[in-house]
């Protein structure tokens, strides 16, 4: 019933971080969650997320749980640490002891600052979607994992699991959001478009010409005064811009 219970917990995050394609979507929020989860499943100490681009920090994130602490250790690790080593490689660092680690000068100033806050094991997974590494997943623990039966493999497979899904997650959104900004544009465009006919016509009929000839005075007048041609055709069908103004030569 324990591993029911589990595994239907872990199907209910990796479902929740998958979801992704809202307007309201907040990736420091969506990180803290991510990050939640793993508390949750591998009753870790703290855990949190770096997002990396170009080989530099861009985003940091830690659990609700110790976020502080879990914000502090991520930082710590500009000179090195399971994050970055598991986004170079874009392989699990698997579970180390950091006081194995702090001996052996491995990232020592990000074991420095572990010890000093009681954090006994670590290990990260890449965040990546198909060759595209983003990040890296960081669980803190207060035991050793592979001191277990299953070697931490389990600790592994649930990480790597919600770290694969927070790649997907992050990468349909950012498509999403490319796609929502490309339609805005397209539809200002038109809307604009039908402006500059809308104010063509008015004034056409009003001057008792033709529409290019009406064009030609909204072009006229735009270039005169420095202004987008949409902003005078809306002018135009608001009445606030004088005929004689416009008919200028």
């Amino acid at each position: 019933m324990h591993h029911t219970t589990r595994e239907g917990r872990l199907a209910a995050a990796l479902v929740e971080a998958a979801d992704t394609l809202t307007e309201t979507f907040d990736t420091a929020d969506y990180l803290r969650r991510l990050s939640d989860h793993c508390v949750e499943l591998l009753s870790a100490w703290t855990a949190g997320v770096m997002l990396i681009d170009g080989g530099e920090s861009v985003s940091l994130a830690g659990s609700s749980h110790r976020e502080e602490v879990a914000l502090d250790l991520l930082a710590a690790q500009h000179g090195g640490g399971p994050c970055l080593e598991s986004y170079g490689s874009g392989c699990a660092v698997p579970p180390v002891s950091i006081g194995v680690a702090h001996a052996a000068a491995r990232w020592p100033e990000f074991t420095e600052r572990a010890l000093r806050h009681g954090v006994v094991a670590t290990f990260a997974v890449p965040v990546r979607r198909r060759d595209a590494l983003l990040g890296a997943l960081n669980v803190f623990v207060s035991t050793l994992p592979n001191s277990g039966p299953d070697g931490g493999r389990w600790e592994l497979l649930v990480a790597q699991a919600l770290a694969d899904a927070a790649g997907l997650g992050l990468q349909n959104h950012r498509a999403y959001a490319q796609y929502q900004s490309l339609a805005g544009q397209l539809q200002e465009a038109l809307s604009s478009r039908v402006r500059i006919e809308q104010a063509k016509g008015m004034l056409a009929e009003r001057w008792q010409v033709g529409t290019d000839e009406a064009f030609v005075a909204l072009r006229g007048y735009a270039r005169r005064r420095r202004l987008p041609l949409d902003r005078v055709a809306r002018s135009v069908i608001d009445r606030v811009v004088e005929d004689s103004e416009l008919r200028t030569p």
